[in-house]
């Protein structure tokens, strides 16, 4: 998810990139928010957080910004003049962003820090964002390869993190599904073999579908 995560069976959370680390050989990022949209009038954009250590941007004024994969060009460094929190999200303000059309120009951007700055682990521990990639085994089906992690999902539930897991050999909606990141359903994490082995109860899998992008924003709303 600075952004990756440790995780033990908790996790903590500054998520190493792995979509953003391919183009022309770039190292492997830290990622630590996602611009979201403009907010204000004089370059402000509201982010979603993808660190357990938000406190840390107190600490960090040279940040970069790592554009989405269909924009293909490399990451920018960017100065952070400043920042506050709005709710569980948070408002960032760069140096020389300063109208709406700027900040619209980097939304879907993601804020991160190069991985070798990203917080220490604690023994045992590994970063959430390093699952990615990694295929969840359900040990309770047969060691069945349920899918591949693609992405981390903090905003769906108020209390856990949520593995995005692409399912093999399905399509459309049931396509994805989110299983809770919990010590009850982990048994191990092997992120150099890119398994995650789980025990997951009967029917987790057909109830646990992502949110639509307007379910999101109703769930926002509400917030």
């Amino acid at each position: 998810m600075d952004s990756p995560r440790p995780f033990s069976s908790h996790a903590p959370a500054e998520a190493r990139a792995s979509a953003a680390d391919d183009v022309s050989g770039r190292a492997p990022w830290a990622l630590l928010a996602r611009l979201v949209r403009p907010q204000g009038r004089h370059g402000e954009l509201i982010s979603e957080l993808l660190t357990d250590f938000p406190e840390r941007f107190h600490q960090r004024r040279r940040l970069y910004l790592i554009p989405p994969a269909q924009v293909g060009t490399r990451p920018r460094e960017v100065e952070l003049e400043n920042f506050w929190f709005l709710r569980s999200r948070i408002i960032l303000k760069f140096k020389g962003i300063d109208s709406i059309n700027e900040a619209e120009a980097i939304r879907g951007y993601t804020v991160a820090i190069p991985a070798e700055e990203r917080a220490p682990l604690e023994p045992g521990s590994v970063y959430a964002g390093d699952l990615l990639g990694c295929h969840v085994i359900d040990l309770n089906h047969g060691s069945l390869d349920v899918g591949e992690i693609v992405d981390l999902d903090r905003g769906s539930s108020a209390s856990t993190e949520l593995l995005v897991v692409r399912r093999r050999g399905l399509r459309g909606p049931d396509r994805e599904a989110l299983i809770p990141l919990v010590r009850e359903y982990l048994v191990l994490m092997d992120p150099e073999h890119r398994r995650v082995e789980m025990r997951l109860p009967d029917g987790l899998l057909e109830i646990n579908a992502p949110m639509t992008e307007e379910e999101k924003r109703e769930s926002r709303r509400e917030d």
